[in-house]
């Protein structure tokens, strides 16, 4: 294609992937919001619109493949695609993740763990993928370095709700309630934190991405 058809393509696929994070991001707060209010509507809705994230990840994956195969991009362009099409697939993931958030609140019979923990745990994995996708927008280098860094926050805050989640097991002499429907409930609440601590790890993938792509660093890919 001509040269300049070339880099409307490319920032086509920029602008594509940014709608896709906003995209999952809006699942994800769908998600969250299911699991606060313990809402089935809500979480049936984050489970049927996984077929939309899909359908938009396959589409830019061909995007990427033709970029590669059409155009062959070198240096600071093969970056970019490579990054790009690593980048959707984190966001197909976390997609993923949103659906699972919503099954777990779907089966959820009663709260095992303060729902405060819960909520800034979410809000504190959100918060990190928005500002990966801010990052790669603007290809901020600095913001990257400091998103793995804020992860480890997050991965306190994980440990932290875990224990709070296994003291409350513990601690439950609730006669009225069998030990293992005690133990669904816990278990489903420990997958809640295991997948909102995955989030976080795809918004440091993200971030990961993006700085090798801007500065062909792979400081943070290890």
């Amino acid at each position: 294609m001509p040269r300049e058809r070339y880099k409307d393509s490319l920032d086509e696929l920029r602008s594509d992937v940014l709608a896709m994070g906003d995209q999952v991001v809006e699942r994800l707060d769908r998600s969250l919001e299911a699991v606060e209010r313990r809402n089935e509507s809500l979480a049936q809705d984050v489970v049927d619109g996984d077929a939309d994230i899909n359908e938009t990840y396959l589409r830019l994956e061909d995007h990427c493949v033709d970029l590669f195969a059409l155009q062959q991009p070198v240096a600071g362009d093969l970056r970019f695609v490579t990054a790009s099409f690593k980048i959707i697939t984190d966001l197909e993931r976390v997609g993923d993740l949103a659906v699972n958030l919503a099954n777990y609140s779907r089966a959820a019979t009663r709260t095992v763990a303060p729902d405060a923990e819960i909520e800034a745990l979410g809000e504190a994995a959100r918060a990190l993928l928005e500002r990966s996708l801010a990052a790669y927008e603007t290809r901020d280098a600095d913001e990257c370095r400091a998103i793995a860094e804020a992860d480890d926050e997050v991965d306190a805050m994980c440990q932290h709700a875990s224990e709070i989640v296994t003291r409350d097991l513990i601690a439950q002499n609730d006669d009225t309630w069998g030990a293992e429907r005690q133990l669904d409930d816990v278990s489903r609440v420990l997958l809640t934190i295991r997948d909102l601590e995955r989030v976080a790890d795809h918004a440091v993938n993200i971030a990961a991405r993006t700085l090798y792509m801007v500065e062909n660093d792979p400081e943070l890919l290890y």
